[in-house]
């Protein structure tokens, strides 16, 4: 599947040994690089964890911007009782309900993590690989809420990633893609993500997981990671289900062309084997202060060889079972403050850029007084920005032939509550994991029954293609008749054709922004 050599050359590594060796205990395991063994003090009853395993070579020096490189072997046996350096990265502001305390860094950060109760490497059970979220410019897999332990206990296989960030991530340039044999260049980090889904394939059976009932699952950035890897013909074959938690890459994306403009004028006047020895922290000064900092994939032809819209919209995606939804106050910690209207005049205005028939979206999103403006606006952008694509997702995916399950989290995290933050973006990862328990804040009962019912729907989801099992209300496939949407309120419920009006008036006025691209 791969073309380009060095990824290549990645997975020849990974077929050697493909024969896995365990302790009795499965303390100890062969994977293709040598042998690994757990982190004891992270064990919990039956849960084995193993942190920071190498899947692919550091990323420093010549290896910057090129495909992931494979990992030297080793040894000794591999002590892996600490989670591996997160990828560069800005940190997130002080003030912001997303900052954390500042992880390790570094550029050998392509690791990963895995959680596993299995008994015996011949038990072959599900495996949840998780790709995490941060606008695709910050995060790592060893985040607190992305324990793996509660889903491990429910008989699944954890693994979460590490992937490159930012201008590590996705920096295009001419002389990069003049390197490629493919004439690409950007989508580095996604470049990782397949790198990691083949170090599955080879090695997770020792662990006790079966390589084939692989499901993909990630929020926000990791959610558009899982969008972007159903789309991509080089992710074939490498996982069978998958799940999207906020986020897509339905938006019109950077061209090949567009994006080594744009890298270029990073560049500037720096030639690129200084820019390849440039400390990390310099360059993602650098990357700032000559860019907006965003990062995103592009259609390079190899790895998106068209629009994922376009992909989609035609049924070329690869075909799997998908569960996708959003959360119902996705933008009340995302929009800048400063940049939401605050009278009806201003967002008349926002309207007309966004849509462009302020007229037409006041009657669903109605605004009567300069008060009504900020939530209006909130409600508005959140329907464009997460709530329709989830419905797009799944309708194509059902249009193509393959189950597609649509949900709406509703739920008021305790944290959220105080500051009127509602069921903001991200708050349902705690409870999809099952770990409302790290929240390290005072959480009732409606929470974590709440947290077991999600957790089981993603759990039976990747076991089987169906979330449904007995004790669990009925969640039925989407359908455009029935349009069956799971409401993960104060209890999971299921209800039909959620926000409809609204996200078809959306559709029709944004069918021209997002019809589907060729290039």
């Amino acid at each position: 599947m791969f073309i380009h050599r060095s990824i290549a050359l990645l997975v020849a590594t990974l077929l050697i040994s493909t024969t896995s060796a365990r302790s009795d205990d499965g303390s100890v395991v062969r994977v293709h690089s040598g042998l690994v063994r757990e982190c004891a003090a992270a064990r919990s009853g039956d849960v084995r964890v193993f942190r920071g395993i190498p899947y692919a070579a550091s990323t420093a020096g010549a290896n910057r911007w090129r495909s992931p490189q494979p990992v030297d072997p080793w040894d000794d046996v591999r002590a892996c009782d600490n989670f591996g350096p997160a990828c560069p990265q800005p940190a997130y502001p002080k003030e912001s309900i997303y900052y954390r305390e500042p992880e390790p860094q570094g550029e050998d950060c392509l690791c990963l993590n895995i959680w596993t109760a299995a008994g015996d490497a011949a038990e072959r059970r599900p495996v949840m690989v998780w790709i995490h979220g941060g606008a695709l410019t910050r995060g790592s897999g060893a985040v607190n809420v992305y324990d793996g332990t509660a889903l491990a206990r429910q008989g699944v296989v954890v693994v979460t990633i590490n992937y490159r960030l930012g201008p590590f991530g996705f920096f295009a340039h001419p002389e990069l893609s003049s390197e490629s044999p493919q004439h690409a260049s950007g989508n580095y980090g996604l470049l990782d993500q397949i790198a990691a889904l083949h170090w599955v394939q080879q090695n997770i059976a020792g662990f006790g997981g079966d390589p084939g009932c692989v499901t993909i699952f990630g929020e926000s950035a990791g959610s558009l990671s899982v969008n972007a890897l159903v789309a991509s013909p080089l992710a074939k074959g490498l996982f069978h289900r998958a799940i999207g938690q906020s986020g897509t890459a339905f938006r019109p994306l950077t061209t090949l062309a567009a994006a080594e403009e744009q890298g270029q004028k990073l560049a500037g006047d720096t030639a690129l084997a200084d820019l390849r020895q440039l400390p990390a922290d310099k360059l993602i000064e650098l990357a700032a202060s000559r860019g907006d900092g965003r990062a995103a994939p592009i259609v390079d032809g190899w790895f998106l060889p068209a629009q994922p819209l376009a992909i989609y919209a035609a049924g070329k995606q690869n075909l799997v079972p998908t569960i996708a939804g959003s959360n119902a106050d996705e933008m009340t910690t995302l929009a800048p403050v400063a940049s939401r209207p605050k009278t009806l005049k201003a967002l008349q205005a926002q309207i007309a850029l966004l849509l462009g028939d302020p007229a037409a979206v006041n009657r669903l999103y109605p605004a009567t007084s300069d008060a009504d403006a900020e939530r209006a606006y909130l409600d508005l952008v959140g329907d464009v920005t997460f709530t329709l694509p989830a419905r797009m997702w799944v309708r194509w995916t059902s249009q193509a032939g393959s189950p597609a399950y649509l949900y709406r989290f509703t739920h008021v995290p305790p944290q959220a509550q105080s500051a009127g933050l509602g069921a903001f973006h991200a708050a349902e990862i705690a409870y999809a994991f099952d770990n409302v328990q790290r929240l390290d804040r005072t959480v009732a009962d409606a929470d974590r029954q709440l947290a077991a019912a999600m957790s089981a729907y993603w759990v039976n989801f990747a076991r089987s293609g169906d979330p449904n099992a007995t004790g669990l209300p009925e969640w039925k496939p989407y359908t455009r008749d029935g349009e069956a949407t799971m409401d993960f309120g104060d209890q999971a419920r299921l209800v039909a054709h959620v926000r409809q009006e609204k996200l078809d008036l959306l559709e029709g006025l944004l069918a021209k922004r997002l019809a589907p691209q060729t290039n």
